[in-house]
Parts: C-alpha cells; sequence; structure tokens
C-alpha cells in the first residue's frame, strides 16, 4: 500500500470505521460514518457529490455521484459486497477522469480485515 499521508489518512479512519462496525451494513451507513469520522479528524467532506459528465456538445448535470470528496482532493468509492471486480476499478477510474481528481480510493466494507479491500488508484489528470 502506497504511504500517501492523504490517502492513509482515510485508510485509517475507515478501518477505525469497520473495527466498530464490522462488514455486513449497507453501503450508505459506512458511508454517512466514514464521512462523519473523517470530519472528527479535520477533514473536508463531501458526501454524494453530483459530477457533471460532458460529451461532445451534450452536458449532463450529474453523470454520477461521488460516494465522498475529501478535501477536494481524493474520489472515495465505497462498496459493501463480497467481492470487488475488474469494473468497479475501472468505475472509480472513469470518476476520477470526470471529476478531474488525480487519486481514488475504492474500499469495500465487507472484508474481515478492511485493509484487504483497500484499492488505491490513480489517475494521470495532470490540472493545466
Amino acid at each position: 500500500m502506497n504511504r500517501d499521508p492523504r490517502t492513509q489518512a482515510i485508510i485509517g479512519a475507515a478501518i477505525e470505521v469497520h473495527r466498530q462496525l464490522g462488514p455486513g451494513l449497507l453501503e450508505s451507513a459506512y458511508r454517512k460514518c466514514l464521512a462523519f469520522e473523517l470530519g472528527k479528524r479535520g477533514h473536508d467532506v463531501i458526501e454524494e457529490q453530483p459530477i457533471p459528465v460532458v460529451y461532445d456538445e451534450l452536458h449532463m448535470e450529474c453523470g454520477f455521484r461521488a460516494d465522498l470528496i475529501v478535501d477536494n482532493e481524493i474520489v472515495v468509492e465505497l462498496k459493501a459486497k463480497s467481492a470487488i471486480h475488474p469494473v468497479d476499478k475501472a468505475q472509480l477510474l472513469s470518476h476520477l477522469r470526470l471529476a478531474k481528481k488525480s487519486v481514488g480510493l475504492l474500499i469495500n466494507f465487507h472484508e474481515v480485515k478492511l485493509i484487504d479491500g483497500v484499492t488505491r488508484i490513480v489517475n494521470d489528470y495532470r490540472a493545466g
């Protein structure tokens, strides 16, 4: 796991939520609790932020909703399912591109040991 202090802080908060709640709840419960925990730790957190999609001349105001955006830098996609599939990782990468963010975390709370359900994804987007 990468030692980026920004993502490490989010992972630490997610581990605390998982430690207290364990696996087996709905994704929405983990999202609310993780947002609360990150807020307690001094992070700016936006839940379910609508992200527009622009395709040619077509503009959709809400192409998807980011589960969490932390400190206006990191997209956090939460899952609560038995296994992460390649499409989940591809989805987060697409979300990073559309949101113009460079780093994202995919966190699956249905793991016995949460760290086994954490994937860090980097987009090569560069603000110009």
